[in-house]
């Protein structure tokens, strides 16, 4: 089973960037496409942005494009999101995710890390 740990959130000011990190375990993760999701208070769970088993395609919601870049680095088993010119509205919990199933749904979910912006 695939264990997903996401790090990096905190508190910024408007304009600054933060740069969030999501550690697998159990197993590799460096053959599943992954993604990133955010959830607001009160809102449903939207997507951020996705990146293909070997990082050959990128996938971003409109609301992070020019802003948030997505990378992983399959040898430590890892995927980051970039986030630069932070807003107000990115404050949300961040959580990363990995399509481990045939399925190709999102099957594996990490605990997420808080992402608060102020203005």
């Amino acid at each position: 089973q695939v264990q997903l740990v996401e790090s990096g959130g905190g508190l910024v000011q408007a304009g600054a960037s933060l740069r969030l990190s999501c550690a697998a375990s159990g197993r590799s993760v460096s053959g599943y496409d992954m993604g990133w999701f955010r959830q607001a208070p009160g809102k449903e769970r939207e997507f951020v942005a996705s990146i293909s088993w070997n990082g050959g395609r990128t996938n971003y919601a409109d609301a992070g494009k020019g802003r948030f870049t997505i990378t992983r680095d399959n040898a430590k088993n890892t995927v980051y999101l970039q986030m630069n010119s932070l807003k107000p509205e990115d404050t949300a919990a961040y959580y990363c995710a990995a399509k481990t199933s045939v399925r190709g749904v999102y099957d594996r979910w990490g605990q997420g890390t808080q992402v608060t912006v102020s203005s």
